[in-house]
């Protein structure tokens, strides 16, 4: 199982400090599992000391499921993996917060959070995601409101990296995305390169039909590169706002 496709995908995180986690008497700790993005609470879920170092070495999300007594690849079914980004623990090193970009919804039952309903069954109502709504992520950050179970906005970059990803993941047959990404970076690229000078021409042309056309080829094209090297978009956006934040005038000082 370590060596599937999509492992192999992912970046290798830190096993800094790995040793120093207190696990409980059953071997295990607690996982809780935060959208980087939204800050939304998705699930929470137990590791053993195997599971950790799995998932910092596949930077997929590994679990020790209790009622199995097994192992359990999050997503391995389904399709909708949880892909880690940051690895942290609490002050007494007995619990840890998985910081990571979901792919589908996270929840069983095919909600996008575990944590869909009040205490007494209520559903919790669009707008309201436990954890996210008016709190303040990592310093620096402000806060994304999120709704449980909510796809991103047709015709978003997120939304259309979700489809690139499902292609990924479970490829269709005659599937244009899934024949890029067999090609890999240097297909993708080639296509990257062609849709940018098409823009360019249509750009030139002033023809905002032709311009809006071609960027969604070249935004397109470029989202799958992003996917092949095991990345998403929430990895362009901390760039993006890491340089509005350390730049007095980010749009003067991006790299040309």
């Amino acid at each position: 199982m370590m060596g599937d496709e999509l492992a192999g995908r992912q970046a290798t995180l830190s096993m800094a400090g790995l040793d120093e986690l207190e696990f409980g008497p059953d071997g295990l700790v607690p996982a809780i599992v935060q959208d980087r993005r939204t800050k939304e609470v998705l699930m929470l879920g137990f590791m053993n000391r195997e599971m950790l170092a799995r998932t910092l070495e596949t930077g997929d999300a590994w679990f020790w499921s209790r009622r199995r007594g097994r192992p359990w690849h999050k997503g391995e079914t389904s399709g909708n993996f949880i892909r880690v980004r940051e690895v942290r623990r609490n002050c007494e090193d007995n619990s840890l917060l998985l910081l990571a970009d979901p792919v589908g919804p996270v929840c069983h039952t095919g909600a996008r959070s575990c944590y869909f309903r009040t205490l007494d069954g209520e559903p919790v109502e669009a707008g309201e995601p436990a954890g996210s709504a008016g709190s303040a992520g990592p310093v620096g950050e402000a806060p994304v409101p999120a709704e449980p179970g909510a796809r991103p906005p047709e015709g978003t970059l997120d939304w259309l990296f979700e489809i690139i990803e499902e292609r990924r993941l479970r490829p269709r047959e005659g599937s244009y995305t899934h024949r890029l990404l067999q090609g890999g970076v240097d297909r993708i690229g080639k296509k990257v390169g062609e849709e940018a000078a098409e823009v360019i021409i249509a750009a030139k042309n002033r023809s905002r039909t032709e311009l809006a056309n071609e960027m969604a080829d070249l935004w397109y094209h470029a989202l799958v590169l992003l996917a092949e090297a095991g990345m998403a978009p929430q990895d362009v956006y901390a760039v993006l706002a890491a340089r509005h934040r350390d730049r007095t005038s980010p749009i003067d000082n991006m790299k040309k």
